[in-house]
């Protein structure tokens, strides 16, 4: 998983079934009605898209452009030459250290792509683009994305969407006046373990009713990226593009007039993933950080968030931690709680187990319906067979000392699960192979612009609640434009 803050080598609504009780009459209601309800939310986008869709469907070659040849630009690039029928045809960096990195990594590839320092002259200069990239830093991005859209280009942007709820609401405003597609690019939504994990474990039933949500991401200290002085740009140059001088340019996520810091950089990401999962939006926000560690930033650098999701089932309490002053430990996961079973889930496998609550039904059927694969160590509470030359257990086992004997008020250890589903795909592809798939054929978006936009407003306003120091409220129209 890429960590957008870590230094560069070079430089030093929906179905709600599994939250409400167990009734399946009024869960076929549910499922239902809240897949009526995604049709018609998607039926503009099917529309616009069909309208433009190629006769050749899938197969043909699309004209690309990159904006923003930095780090997430590159890990971008990188998954995107994975795909076959994609032509880069220009790269755009005000940075010709960034600009020169991406076009010689294109060239190696066989793809002729034109380095521009404007990306107005780009779009000029290359009119048969049929979608463009873009990865420029957060407070750029309503800029870059409004220009392409009206010039006629779809447009994959990086999350966050923007920096300010007023720049992706212009982000949204520009899509539905232009009618091209705006994907957002929080990945998970198009990685097949997470679409699983939603489908057929969160709201298929299996946890029960979930109760709670805890998500982290939590990274070592780190140095602030440097650069070669001999590539520095000049303050006029740096001034012209909005950054005050080459220190800010190069750690513009730690300042407040670029991004939203540690929360929007890493977090935007897992509480994406509570509201999607969820297919709700939180009603509160409560938060606390500070700039305790990193003297030189704006920034939080530690942030603690808990939500509040109305849902048909009851309430869901969601906990949300960014830490950049430790790895505690190291793992970045998203983890659904409910009364029957519990679901940890991240980008990384290692870090994914679903766990089965002792009360729950028993789960052979959701084996045999393919939702999930056994515990390693066989039967469920049985242990794992003995091997012919494997040394025969003891029948008896001496007491253990008092010291160690678990305390009787703490839970068993519960039977860990696995979902029998991979990706073998860098993790931002299948969300390119998305957005490119819905330029060629109208296919539906994993992540269109009004749904990104709640996420924007879920996200931003833990910044806001950290300020105030107290509880803020969301109202239903926050989230829509």
């Amino acid at each position: 998983m890429t960590d957008p803050l870590r230094p560069m080598n070079e430089a030093n609504r929906s179905d709600f079934s599994a939250l409400a009780p167990r009734d399946p009459a009024r869960r076929e209601f549910i499922s239902t009605g809240l897949k009526l309800g995604a049709a018609v939310l998607m039926a503009p986008y099917i529309a616009r898209a069909q309208a433009g869709a190629d006769a050749s469907g899938g197969s043909r070659t699309l004209n690309v452009a990159l904006i923003g040849c930095g780090e997430q630009g590159r890990v971008l690039l990188n998954a995107a030459l994975k795909i076959p029928n994609i032509r880069f045809r220009a790269v755009c960096d005000i940075w010709p250290y960034n600009r020169t990195y991406g076009e010689r990594l294109l060239g190696k590839f066989g793809h002729q792509a034109k380095p521009f320092e404007d990306y107005r002259e780009m779009l000029a200069a290359t009119p048969d683009l049929d979608a463009v990239i873009v990865a420029t830093p957060d407070f750029m991005h309503a800029e870059h994305t409004n220009a392409c859209l009206r010039a006629g280009k779809h447009v994959y942007c990086e999350k966050l969407m923007a920096n300010t709820v007023e720049n992706a609401r212009s982000m949204v405003l520009t899509q539905r006046e232009t009618g091209k597609l705006l994907q957002i690019g929080h990945q998970r939504r198009s990685n097949p373990r997470y679409l699983h994990a939603r489908d057929k474990v969160v709201r298929g039933g299996l946890l029960g009713r979930v109760t709670t949500i805890n998500g982290q991401w939590n990274r070592a200290v780190s140095d602030d990226l440097g650069y070669p002085a001999r590539y520095a740009l000049p303050e006029a140059e740096l001034h012209k593009y909005g950054y005050a001088n080459m220190h800010e340019f190069r750690n513009w996520r730690w300042f407040k007039k670029y991004a939203g810091g540690p929360i929007s950089d890493l977090g935007s990401h897992q509480i994406d993933v509570y509201n999607w999962m969820l297919g709700a939006n939180p009603s509160s926000i409560i938060a606390s950080g500070g700039v305790d560690y990193y003297k030189t930033h704006e920034w939080y650098d530690n942030v603690m968030a808990i939500y509040e999701f109305p849902t048909p089932g009851g309430p869901v309490r969601a906990f949300y931690q960014v830490l950049t002053t430790t790895s505690a430990g190291g793992g970045y996961h998203e983890y659904f709680m409910g009364d029957e079973g519990a679901l940890k889930l991240s980008e990384n496998p290692k870090y994914t187990k679903i766990f089965r609550e002792a009360r729950a039904p028993d789960w052979e059927h959701w084996v045999a319906d393919g939702v999930l694969t056994k515990p390693g160590a066989g039967e469920e509470g049985a242990p794992a067979p003995v091997k012919p030359w494997e040394k025969p257990k003891p029948k008896f086992a001496m007491a253990a000392p008092r010291s160690s004997v678990v305390d009787v008020r703490e839970t068993a250890a519960l039977s860990a699960w696995d979902m029998p589903v991979t990706l073998d795909k860098a993790i931002h592809q299948p969300h390119l192979e998305n957005f490119f798939d819905a330029v060629r054929t109208g296919s539906p978006l994993s992540c269109p612009a009004e749904s990104a936009f709640a996420s924007a407003v879920t996200i931003l306003k833990v910044n806001e609640a950290v300020a105030a120091e107290k509880k803020l409220t969301f109202a239903p129209a926050d989230f829509v434009v």
